[in-house]
């Protein structure tokens, strides 16, 4: 099935399937009505209007028996607002999640705010399922404009309620936060602020995509399953990323136009969600035009962060300030920047301020891949290679440092590279920390799993392509727009972007540049972890170093 007649969308048709049967979950139907439940005022299932007639259904929660002037949390979600805390489930009993899940209320639907927490502190906390979704009519599309009109348009509902004090804050985590990003940028008039919790910003490049290399478990699979629960249709991405591979009309209509994004924000990232929300979140703080702005970036793990007490605390001086127009903590004097410098999962990492992202006094090296699988300081003077299978081997490259040393920001392999038995390839990259005896440091990843290491990047050679307006010498953009196969039998530089990380390294501890043909870690199938099957590679990958092909990693110090 498939339509192109959506609101400010790409001309390209998209797609759809129809939904996930509402019988297989708890479902409870649409049931519009009104219970005082724990001091709250609790009206389910309410009805609101879109420009174009159709209706979505939206949970408001309000304290009991303030009737005006309250300042509205608004989240905004495919997964299901009636939704309670799904902790307790086997998916994620066999996880270490980090937090207490028992201090939240029944009512905090997946990565939403607690709505008894905030009424609490005298917030109304409305719960949107979006178009196409659940209870809310309409066929359900991803990512577009589509999505920030109707954000839009429930914002503006929102503030013309009798109850409310004409202010609206969005909250949440993960595609909480990204649903944000777009509906910020429609510029909706009584938005008031956001609080972007670790959100992807670039639907191709960090979720669907990885540096060209197709994801094939979460996004196409967990978060498309989770996302597409309706009686009507719902836009069917795995078939639409099959048939989109690169960065074309359709992927360049998702999302949001960062810059038009001026309301006060409060950006959350983290070291630890490489391959999903690390660099969208960075780069989304990095390219919104907010005149205040903060960021927070932290190593652990997304939902302990986001129910943190301190973290809590924050929230709260954030959206007093903006939405309910009291100043309870002095936010203007908040440093702009916070970010965690990591030891190791075991010991955590280090709190500091910062004057902005990126750091300036960052002090770039170059670490030259060697012949015997060492770092150099300079390029060795005799060209070799280095080389290994692409289905079950590797290379690495290490470095033991001679004295404490912090590596803050992006990272940036220049690589020679030659795939003899084929015409592409798809490059695995990590940068992991070695500790004095040779083991490695673990750290958190991915929300749930703690075998993380420093940094990740991939690349497949075909598109390699730079776009030369955005990269820079630390942070290669590729285009995504063309193929360009591997000339035969002669080295090609790649380019290959290393996310983002915060990483301390004592003396005597080693970092590692480790280059595969697949992933680095693996996980069961439907595991909320990324994969990637769909491999190009065929046979040996040779890589070349020395002066005349001087592969390096870019790696930036922070003095102390």
């Amino acid at each position: 099935m498939s339509s192109n007649d959506q609101s400010g969308a790409s001309k390209v048709e998209i797609k759809f399937k129809q939904g996930n049967p509402l019988s297989d979950t708890t479902y409870p139907g649409l049931n519009h009505h009104v219970t005082v439940e724990n001091s709250m005022r609790i009206e389910r299932d309410i009805p609101v209007p879109m420009r174009d007639g159709t209706v979505l259904r939206i949970d408001v929660f309000r304290p009991d028996g303030v009737k005006e002037n309250l300042p509205t949390i608004m989240s905004w979600n495919p997964y299901g607002k009636h939704g309670e805390v799904p902790w307790s489930t086997p998916l994620f009993q066999q996880f270490n999640l980090g937090f207490d899940t028992s201090k939240l209320s029944k009512y905090t639907a997946f990565e939403f705010p607690d709505p008894e927490w905030w009424c609490a502190h005298g917030y109304a906390v409305v719960f949107a399922d979006q178009r196409g979704v659940w209870g809310s009519e309409g066929d359900a599309t991803y990512w577009t404009q589509q999505e920030a009109l109707d954000g839009h348009d429930t914002i503006e509902w929102l503030a013309a309620q009798s109850w409310s004090n004409g202010k609206v804050g969005l909250a949440g985590c993960s595609n909480l936060a990204w649903t944000q990003w777009y509906i910020a940028a429609s510029r909706p008039p009584h938005l008031a602020a956001i609080n972007p919790w670790e959100g992807v910003s670039d639907f191709y490049r960090e979720f669907v995509f990885h540096g060209g290399i197709p994801e094939t478990n979460f996004s196409v699979g967990v978060w498309h399953h989770n996302a597409s629960f309706s009686d009507g249709l719902v836009e069917d991405i795995p078939t639409m990323a099959a048939d989109h591979p690169l960065l074309d009309e359709y992927w360049e209509s998702k999302g949001a136009t960062l810059e038009d994004i001026e309301v006060p924000a409060f950006v959350v990232a983290s070291w630890s969600d490489h391959g999903l929300h690390t660099r969208g979140s960075l780069e989304g703080f990095k390219k919104i035009s907010s005149n205040q702005k903060w960021l927070l970036v932290h190593g652990g793990k997304k939902w302990a962060a986001q129910y943190a007490d301190e973290n809590l605390q924050r929230q709260l001086a954030f959206f007093d300030k903006f939405v309910k127009g009291v100043q309870t903590t002095d936010v203007d004097d908040w440093p702009p920047v916070v970010i965690e410098v990591r030891d190791s999962l075991k010991d955590g990492g280090t709190f500091r301020t910062e004057n902005e992202w990126p750091l300036k006094r960052t002090q770039f090296q170059q670490l030259h891949l060697g012949p015997t699988g060492n770092l150099l300081p300079e390029p060795s003077p005799e060209g070799q290679t280095v080389s290994y299978d692409s289905a079950d081997g590797s290379a690495v490259f290490d470095l033991e440092f001679s004295h404490d040393t912090e590596i803050t920001g992006n990272m940036a392999l220049k690589l020679w590279f030659e795939a003899p038995d084929s015409d592409d390839a798809d490059l695995f990259v990590a940068i992991e920390k070695l500790d004095a005896s040779g083991a490695e440091v673990p750290f958190h990843y991915y929300s749930v799993q703690e075998d993380g290491h420093v940094a990740l990047g991939w690349l497949r050679a075909s598109h390699r392509e730079l776009d030369l307006s955005r990269s820079t010498p630390e942070q290669p953009v590729h285009t995504h727009s063309n193929l360009q196969p591997l000339p035969a039998g002669e080295p090609t530089l790649l380019d290959i972007e290393i996310l983002a990380s915060s990483t301390r390294f004592s003396a005597g501890e080693t970092l590692r540049v480790l280059i595969q043909g697949r992933d680095v870690n693996t996980y069961p199938p439907m595991t909320p972890t990324l994969a990637h099957n769909d491999s190009v590679n065929k046979g040996r990958h040779v890589i070349h170093v020395g002066e005349d092909h001087d592969s390096y990693l870019l790696v930036p110090v922070v003095p102390s």
